[in-house]
């Protein structure tokens, strides 16, 4: 398939996904009914696999006052690619770039147990970024997005090496959801610190040597390929990135698992330990699928619109023949509503042909045909977008969809 016709901007435009308006502005995408339900359905699906692996889900918020950024250290490493601070009470706030100070705040809510740990805030959040406009591109590079974020808090190294293990176990049971393959679709790679840029990273040589040894240690423990980059880590440690291409072969960071040795001397982040003493903990910072606006890009450009049923805005397109076959195809709208399959039905006056060429050309997976003969046997005749076609039951339609959908093939 040619890659214009694979372009998420294209196809985004041409299943009414997505939108931008220059006077909503620049690298801020408006998200149509079909585009919020796949958003949704990225976001259920992500929430509940997390909770079902220990994680916490929590909820802080969108702005915090700019000594919280000064105090983590992202103002001012981070300046240039935050928002201009918001002067509030004569308090100065900011559009938060990431959750990490809040998590941080938030276990520092009360004192802790080693029996608490490993602790795995999680949290869908909205966050805010300043992009080049020469850097702004469909979903892949925005101004605002939700990412799949969280913060592991662990009582030892070996706990947040296996805490790290256990994230990149969760990316690659999601990659293998997505339907896409190791170095295929997307790859590994160490991002390391640069030592000679003390402007770029904080400062501690011996840190940035052991918690880079113990990622390349992992990694290959785990036999994992992967390449290493120098320069790329966060400027508070190294980190494993997933690097998957568009359709234009630019390549982008989906996902990524950070080993944190700052954060907990910057936030004082403490434990009670068996000995009922204070100990110093550590972090893990992953996002498990990555900012929601960016998978959506890749998987849009993965699938080229044509989505698995589980993630597809419309399921099921309902297509009476006349009109005299209308009221039968509400009683299937009804049933199929109750049973929270999403269906279209199609009532306009074109022929069943341009029916049928419509859902096709909208990539539906499936459609529903209803004449006489259905209408007379209370039977459908179910068609794919692959040509496949059988006559069912009502009640046969939602047993075989939900069970499609909740395998997610």
């Amino acid at each position: 398939m040619n890659p214009d016709e694979r372009d998420h901007k294209k196809l985004g435009r041409e299943l009414e996904l997505f939108t931008f308006s220059d006077t909503v502005g620049k690298g801020l995408p408006l998200f149509l009914p079909k585009g919020a339900t796949m958003r949704r359905e990225l976001e259920r699906f992500i929430v509940d696999e997390e909770l079902k692996r220990g994680y916490l889900h929590v909820k802080t918020p969108d702005i915090a006052k700019l000594d919280l950024y000064k105090k983590s250290g992202h103002y001012p490493h981070y300046k240039d690619s935050m928002y201009a601070p918001i002067v509030i009470d004569d308090e100065e706030f900011m559009l938060r770039p990431m959750t990490c100070p809040h998590h941080f705040e938030l276990y520092l809510s009360k004192p802790r147990s080693y029996r608490e740990l490993p602790m795995r805030i999680a949290e869908l959040a909205q966050l805010y970024r300043y992009e080049q406009s020469g850097e702004l591109m469909g979903l892949q590079r925005v101004r605002t997005f939700c990412l799949a974020d969280a913060h592991i808090i662990c009582a030892s190294e070996e706990q947040a090496m296996d805490e790290i293990s256990n994230a990149l176990d969760l990316i690659e049971y999601i990659a293998g959801v997505f339907g896409l393959k190791l170095n295929e679709d997307y790859r590994f790679r160490l991002s390391l610190g640069d030592r000679s840029d003390t402007e770029k990273y904080y400062k501690n040589d011996a840190a940035w040597e052991k918690g880079e040894d113990l990622l390349r240690k992992l990694m290959k423990k785990r036999g994992s390929e992967f390449e290493e980059a120098k320069g790329e880590a966060a400027f508070y440690g190294p980190k494993i990135d997933v690097q998957m291409k568009n359709v234009n072969d630019k390549e982008d960071t989906a996902f990524t698992v950070q080993y944190d040795f700052c954060m907990p001397d910057r936030f004082d982040l403490k434990y009670i330990g068996e000995d009922g003493k204070e100990h110093r903990a550590f972090v893990i910072h992953r996002s498990s699928i990555g900012a929601i606006e960016r998978i959506m890009a890749f998987l849009i450009e993965k699938y080229a619109g044509a989505f698995p049923l589980w993630f597809s805005p419309v399921q099921v397109k309902i297509l009476p023949i006349s009109d005299k076959h209308l009221e039968y195809a509400k009683e299937v709208s009804e049933r199929l509503r109750q049973e929270g399959i999403r269906f279209e039905l199609d009532d306009s006056n074109e022929t069943l042909g341009k029916k049928v060429r419509n859902f096709k050309t909208e990539k539906v997976p499936y459609a529903v045909v209803l004449g006489d003969k259905e209408v007379l046997e209370k039977k459908l005749t179910l068609e794919s977008r692959d040509d496949k076609k059988e006559t069912v039951s009502v009640d046969e339609l939602i047993s075989k969809l939900k069970k499609e959908i909740l395998e997610k093939k």
